[in-house]
């Protein structure tokens, strides 16, 4: 990513990751801010989609070293915003009006996440690193986690936690692919991605380890970590025997995929917005 104009800050960076003492350099320091303000930019990012290639995603192991290196460099700062009051590391990311984004009080953005332009915010939390797509709804209490990567046109319904993976650098982060839609507190963590236009029923919970079963043929597939594009999934149970008896795990189901019907159901993101936020 960014070829030879970031080859001397990832040079930098690299060299502050295994020895600390090299953040006392200014070098050191402006590679790592520069980063940070890339990122907050939109000129970075943490993982991008790698087409063609043997992965899906890339994550560029570098910037999220520069995340981390920029925590230990920030001193703890108070700051107020109208009547709150904060003590923290990272500032708040500023002129939403400017990024043609719509942020809701009382939304917390904080700098070095990039929102595209169109993106709603309701009251919610998007860390540093995270990347979210235009035309994606934020709802109330939702959660974006470090670095995590949301596409274009997704749901992000009320009380969703789509986790953050700073560490160890080069763990994937969560992705969610373009025109998701994740249900009511509907919980991704631990690199999971989302496929494109893929929805999640409420209530679901997808960790690395979930087993994700397709019962929608005559025998049932389980795989982990990846939600197929258009799958409609909910929560589901699994039998397992332990030491002291059966019980009943949880897991998510495949049931169905995508179809007209179910894009009319998941249009909530269209009607809360009352005014289009690019002229």
């Amino acid at each position: 990513m960014g070829g030879d104009r970031w080859g001397a800050a990832r040079k930098e960076i690299e060299s502050a990751w295994v020895d600390r003492t090299r953040l006392a350099q200014p070098e050191a320091r402006s590679a790592v801010e520069s980063v940070i303000a890339a990122l907050d930019a939109g000129e970075l990012r943490v993982a991008e989609p790698d087409d063609g290639g043997p992965s899906p995603w890339i994550v560029h192991v570098w910037i999220k070293e520069a995340i981390l290196l920029y925590f230990a460099l920030r001193p703890a700062e108070s700051f107020e915003v109208g009547p709150f009051h904060f003590r923290d590391k990272i500032p708040l990311k500023q002129d939403p009006e400017g990024a043609g984004i719509r942020v809701v009080p009382p939304a917390t953005i904080r700098y070095g996440s990039f929102l595209e332009r169109g993106v709603v915010a309701m009251p919610c939390y998007v860390n540093i690193g995270a990347r979210v797509g235009a035309g994606t709804m934020i709802d109330t209490w939702a959660t974006v986690g470090s670095c995590a990567q949301v596409g274009r046109n997704v749901h992000i319904s009320g009380g969703v936690g789509i986790g953050g993976v700073l560490e160890p650098p080069q763990a994937q982060p969560v992705v969610i692919e373009d025109g998701a839609f994740l249900g009511s507190r509907v919980i991704v963590v631990e690199g999971v991605r989302v496929g494109d236009g893929a929805v999640l029923g409420a209530g679901l919970v997808l960790t690395a380890s979930t087993p994700i079963v397709d019962v929608r043929s005559a025998a049932p597939v389980t795989f982990r970590g990846m939600i197929p594009p258009r799958a409609v999934v909910i929560p589901g149970q699994l039998p397992r025997r332990f030491p002291a008896g059966e019980y009943a795990v949880p897991c998510a189901l495949v049931i169905g995929e995508r179809r007209a019907s179910t894009d009319r159901k998941t249009t909530l993101n269209e009607l809360l917005r009352e005014y289009p936020l690019e002229t």
